[in-house]
């Protein structure tokens, strides 16, 4: 799985923002969350935009003007943060998993691709901003990161 950069800045953005709302610090500029993160600005913007049309976010007008969550950080999953910059979890070749179907030796592939979207699933849908802000993981999460194979490269 590639995570892009859109989807990561946006997470690491809905992080500095899922603290100021436990902190109760407001809302935060666009330019702070490029420079609390060190993120390019104007590509910024644009992904604080999706946010805001996504629901996850919403903007505050004036001079202590900014961005603050729309919801709860504990409320809010990473799996919705990817949809809302990225579109669904998982495609293939522009189609959702259940929707592929194969001939031949690869009848059963869509099996696997449903598979794949539900692990994706069980991780993103799980872990709240709240979870990787405080670092207390769901269980499943923490389980399979600890697997010392998990972070070996192949």
């Amino acid at each position: 799985m590639d995570i892009s950069a859109r989807t990561e800045y946006a997470v690491r953005a809905m992080l500095i923002l899922a603290e100021a709302a436990t902190t109760s610090a407001g809302p935060v500029s666009v330019e702070m969350l490029s420079y609390r993160q060190t993120l390019p600005r104007k590509f910024l913007e644009a992904i604080v935009a999706d946010l805001r049309t996504a629901g996850l976010v919403k903007s505050t007008r004036g001079a202590r003007g900014g961005y603050s969550l729309a919801r709860e950080p504990r409320d809010i999953s990473l799996g919705e943060v990817f949809r809302a910059v990225d579109g669904p979890l998982a495609e293939v070749r522009g189609l959702r998993p259940h929707e592929t179907a194969y001939e031949g030796v690869a009848t059963h592939l869509p099996t696997v691709w449903v598979a794949l979207r539900a692990s994706l699933r069980s991780v993103l849908d799980e872990t709240s901003l709240a979870d990787v802000l405080s670092g207390e993981l769901p269980e499943r999460v923490a389980l399979l990161a600890a697997d010392p194979d998990a972070w070996r490269s192949r």
